[in-house]
């Protein structure tokens, strides 16, 4: 097992036991953890934004995840950092942000999506829809919400779908 290799091990290993730790001893163990990394590395700084994230100090994630979006954070940790940095902004009181970055991020090609950056789709759309709803943009975000649902559905999925896209285009009442 290389370095990378167990160094990822023991980030998820620590990421498993997250519930049987105080917020601040978390935080400290990712740190100790992101320490044994060379100083600037994207991956390093994401999970300690993620730790921060998940123990209520939004603010200071918030500049971990542009740290490592700025150092070239790739692959699925790059999507998450996205989707925890829009939700951060959100929680912030900066829903018009989420809702930039988020649109961004569902525009992008497929083709530059591996299969688990394309898994987190959903996320990707259960937020901004969240981020829409906060913004005023209520129609916009039942769209995307049902258009989200209406492939899941055991029938009626065509329907759906159409009335999901007739949000974006019907007058209010219609």
């Amino acid at each position: 097992m290389t370095g990378d290799q167990d160094w990822e091990r023991r980030i998820a290993a620590l990421w498993e036991r997250i519930d049987d730790h105080e917020p601040a001893d978390f935080r400290d163990r990712v740190a100790e953890l992101a320490a044994e990394r060379p100083d600037g590395d994207a991956a390093a700084l994401f999970e300690q934004g993620a730790a921060h994230d998940s123990t209520g100090l939004p603010e200071e994630a918030v500049a971990l995840y542009r740290r490592a979006l700025d150092l070239g954070l790739t692959g699925l940790r790059r999507r998450r950092a996205v989707i925890q940095l829009a939700s951060s902004l959100r929680n912030l009181g900066r829903p018009d942000l989420t809702v930039e970055l988020l649109t961004v991020e569902r525009d992008l090609p497929a083709d530059r999506l591996d299969a688990d950056e394309k898994g987190l789709a959903g996320a990707v759309d259960a937020f901004l829809t969240l981020a829409l709803a906060d913004t005023g943009r209520d129609r916009e975000a039942a769209s995307l919400a049902l258009g989200a649902l209406a492939p899941l559905l055991p029938r009626y999925n065509r329907s759906l779908a159409h009335y999901a896209r007739t949000l974006l285009t019907a007058p209010d009442g219609a």
